[in-house]
């Protein structure tokens, strides 16, 4: 099966990566984040998840676009409920990529934070599967969070704090 990964970032990878292809699925990835804030964090994500990559031998696609300002304008109109945008943002691109590149599925490094909104996750890519007749690959992958965290910090990759956005930054830093 050949499944179109949502990744975004290197870190989120690894255990999914792991997981997905002790499944014998034939993994491609797809780096779209236009949530990310500021461009610069953006860039080092983006360089981070290249270089591991290339020691995965993992094949990816990239969409640089970086549209900040659409992103801006839905998070701030969902308000709390940010996350919901964002989330349905990437999926339906990635989604979109997936028919375009006749994948046999689409599934996301998102479902392997255990700091992510999964039942948002799951109900926004099972409603984006509907709507492409694309399956959406619903997997359990915060079991692994420590065996992850432990890999990448052995790789010495870039590990970020924060989901991306300019709002989770705020949180970290000055509180809800």
């Amino acid at each position: 099966m050949k499944v179109l990964l949502h990744i975004c970032c290197a870190p989120c990878t690894v255990y999914t990566m792991k997981a997905l292809r002790e499944e014998g699925m034939e993994v491609h990835g797809f780096f779209y984040n236009p949530n990310i804030h500021p461009y610069t964090e953006f860039l080092k994500r983006l360089e981070t998840l290249k270089s591991y990559a290339k020691i995965l031998l993992l094949p990816l696609t990239m969409d640089t676009s970086y549209d900040l300002e659409t992103f801006l304008k839905g998070a701030l109109e969902y308000g709390k409920d940010r996350c919901l945008f964002c989330y349905r943002m990437r999926l339906e691109k990635t989604f979109q990529k997936a028919v375009e590149t006749h994948a046999d599925g689409v599934t996301t490094t998102l479902l392997y934070s255990k700091y992510q909104r999964h039942d948002d996750i799951k109900d926004t890519g099972e409603e984006l599967s509907r709507k492409y007749d694309m399956p959406f690959i619903y997997k359990e992958f915060r079991k692994g969070w420590k065996e992850g965290v432990e890999e990448s910090k052995r790789l010495n990759m870039y590990r970020q704090q924060y989901c991306g956005c300019i709002f989770s930054e705020k949180e970290r830093f000055k509180g809800g």
